[in-house]
């Protein structure tokens, strides 16, 4: 049999995760809901004041686009070493960290994309300033990859834990906090009519370092954890 190249084993292994996290559309279902139901939550709790809603809109959104996105992060290796995939990508010829990538890839796609096109319509319900909807995506689109990578090396920890969830929390919540803050910001610079630029860059910067470093440092986890 032909060996795939190093190309289309990356699409050969997105596309299977997909079609999985298709079969189990529970699961994929579970961290949009929790972000919708997380943003409708918060006007019942702090009252319907408009003024108030709008000057803490982008907290909210990206409070709960974090706690989404760790609650989908223990699928991106959990079903493979159950099952004893992640035994066999361990194994295969092609570098660990590209088959990394192409697993966080299908994690962001089907956590991280979502959240994407169903914040502006939650940005709308909590009266965010119709001038900062452009950067609210913005930082989604950046932001979230980000979530998606750095999540994964706290996985490749702590795989082989029974109970690592709570591990993982602490693991990955503190490397969160930059992105939450300079998201937010930007989106409330805007809003108040000043540029976002620096919070962007800082975004985009993130977005490459944790591209450039995760998929290593998660395979050097991954194999750590199962030696």
């Amino acid at each position: 049999m032909k060996r795939l190249s190093l190309s289309q084993a990356f699409w050969f292994l997105l596309r299977r995760d997909l079609l999985l996290a298709m079969r189990n559309r529970a699961e994929l279902a579970n961290p949009l809901l929790f972000f919708v139901m997380v943003i409708t939550l918060f006007p019942l709790a702090v009252g319907a004041d408009p003024n108030l809603l709008s000057r803490i809109a982008a907290g909210i959104i990206w409070v709960a686009a974090l706690l989404a996105s760790m609650l989908s992060l223990d699928s991106i290796f959990r079903s493979d070493f159950e099952d004893g995939t992640l035994e066999q990508l361990l194994l295969s010829a092609h570098p660990l960290p590209v088959l990394v990538l192409a697993k966080v890839s299908a994690h962001w796609l089907v956590s991280g994309l979502p959240l994407l096109l169903i914040a502006p319509l939650l940005a709308m319900m909590l009266g965010l300033d119709s001038d900062a909807y452009g950067v609210l995506l913005l930082t989604i689109l950046l932001g979230t990859p980000v979530l998606s990578l750095i999540g994964s090396i706290g996985v490749a920890l702590t795989i082989g834990l029974p109970k690592g969830g709570i591990i993982l929390s602490l693991l990955v919540l503190p490397l969160y906090v930059p992105v939450l803050i300079f998201a937010a910001s930007a989106i409330e610079v805007v809003s108040s009519g000043l540029p976002a630029t620096a919070q962007l860059s800082m975004m985009l910067a993130f977005l490459f370092l944790a591209l450039s470093l995760s998929p290593v440092a998660t395979a050097a986890a991954l194999k750590m954890s199962m030696s």
